[in-house]
């Protein structure tokens, strides 16, 4: 992506929450600034909210239970909103979900805005639905996240296991918009991650112009499934 043109970048504090509309084509870089970083995302077709991000169907169609380089995110539709088009992390869970309020409480202590104003402890469900609010959504409109650069496995009990360490710093993961998208963010700490110093990592978004998916793609060639897919989006731009 270093070739392309920048069209704009920013840094999300640890804790912060950011939305913005994004345009097909658009590649966005996500960097792990600090290390064990945790992203939470929620996408949405921009010019119709009701179609948005189905993580069910996005591992159902490409088998697998956690998301790399050469995977894309479906919508509930059959489109496909974005590919991941570069990875030194490796895995990141779609699976977990977002922290709320009482899980950050109960692992941080209290914290309010009026004691700690900007060093408060956020959770992901609260500053998501904050985002959400900001483009006329709001509870209905919650759905499972992509939580990059966390990566969950199940122990030998068949429960959760959270891996620290997993994303280093430097770490980087690039998703190309397929389509017009509404993009809501929280880099609020990972549900499952362990208790301690509230203390979320940073994270860096570069956005380039890199055009949509040729027909040689390797995100459209990496399974039946997805060529499918691409096809089905590729109809919604005639």
């Amino acid at each position: 992506m270093s070739n392309q043109e920048l069209l704009w970048e920013e840094v999300v504090p640890g804790g912060g929450h950011l939305s913005f509309r994004l345009r097909r084509g658009t590649t966005l870089r996500f960097t792990d600034l600090d290390g064990g970083a945790n992203l939470s995302l929620m996408l949405y077709r921009a010019d119709e909210r009701l179609e948005r991000l189905n993580l069910p169907d996005t591992l159902k169609a490409q088998h697998t239970a956690h998301l790399t380089a050469g995977h894309v995110l479906y919508s509930d539709m059959g489109r496909i909103l974005a590919a991941i088009t570069a990875d030194t992390v490796g895995w990141h869970d779609p699976l977990c979900g977002v922290s709320d309020a009482a899980q950050v409480a109960a692992k941080y202590g209290p914290s309010r805005y009026q004691e700690d104003r900007n060093a408060m402890h956020r959770n992901g469900k609260d500053s998501l639905l904050v985002e959400l609010c900001k483009w006329g959504l709001g509870w209905r409109d919650l759905m499972p996240s992509l939580n990059l650069f966390s990566k969950v496995v199940v122990n030998d009990g068949g429960y959760f296991e959270f891996v620290e360490g997993h994303s280093p710093a430097g770490g980087c993961v690039d998703l190309r918009f397929e389509m017009d998208t509404l993009v809501a963010l929280s880099a609020a700490p990972h549900p499952l991650a362990p208790a301690g110093q509230y203390q979320p990592g940073r994270v860096g978004i570069a956005a380039r112009h890199t055009g949509v998916a040729g027909p040689e793609d390797f995100c459209r060639l990496s399974c039946a499934e997805n060529q499918r897919g691409y096809a089905n989006t590729e109809l919604a731009f005639r």
